[in-house]
C-alpha cells in the first residue's frame, strides 16, 4: 500500500487547530474549491444529523467532481478513530466506499509551546487490483496540490 504524508508547523495552539478539524465545518473549509466537494450527510455515531463533533464512529457521506471533470465521484468517510490529551490529538478516517480500493486517513496534530504540528498521513491504494497497487504512488501527483492548499489554507485561518 503506498503512503502519502505532509507536515506543518501551525501558529496557533493545539486546542484550536483540533477543534477547528473536529467540525465537518473544517473539512469543506480546507478541501480546495477545484475539488468540488459537496457534503451531503453527516451521522454522528447514535445516528444523529449533522452532529457538532466529529467523534468515534460519525459518517460523513460526500461527493466530488475535481476540476468539473466527469461525473461526481461518491464517497462514505467513517471516523474510526479519536484521541485527544493536552500535547496529542488524533483521528483516522477510512473510506467505506469511494474512487480508491483504500483510503486511510490519520490525522495527527502535536503541541509545541503555542504551535501545532499538523501531521497528515495517508494510506491508499488505487482500484484496479494489482495495476492499481503498482500506478498508486503515482498519485502523489494530485495529493501534493491538495494537501498543500489544506494546510497553507489551515495557517491562513488560524493564525
Amino acid at each position: 500500500m503506498a503512503t502519502y504524508s505532509r507536515l506543518t508547523r501551525v501558529s496557533a495552539p493545539l486546542s484550536e487547530v483540533w477543534d477547528f478539524h473536529s467540525r465537518v465545518s473544517g473539512l469543506e473549509a480546507l478541501t480546495p474549491g477545484w475539488m468540488n466537494l459537496h457534503v451531503e450527510a453527516v451521522t454522528g455515531p447514535d445516528g444523529d444529523r449533522d452532529p457538532e463533533i466529529l467523534e468515534t464512529g460519525s459518517e460523513i457521506q460526500m461527493s466530488m467532481r475535481p476540476f468539473g471533470v466527469g461525473p461526481r465521484q461518491r464517497w462514505t468517510s467513517v471516523i474510526t478513530d479519536r484521541e485527544s490529551g493536552e500535547e496529542r490529538a488524533m483521528f483516522r478516517d477510512e473510506m467505506r466506499g469511494g474512487p480508491f480500493a483504500k483510503w486511510v486517513h490519520t490525522h495527527r496534530f502535536i503541541a509545541d509551546g503555542e504551535e501545532t504540528i499538523l501531521d497528515d498521513q495517508v494510506e491508499y491504494e488505487l482500484p484496479g487490483g494489482g495495476l492499481g497497487r503498482t500506478a498508486s504512488p503515482l498519485a502523489v501527483v494530485g495529493f501534493e496540490p491538495m494537501f498543500r492548499a489544506r494546510h497553507r489554507k489551515t495557517k491562513e485561518l488560524l493564525e
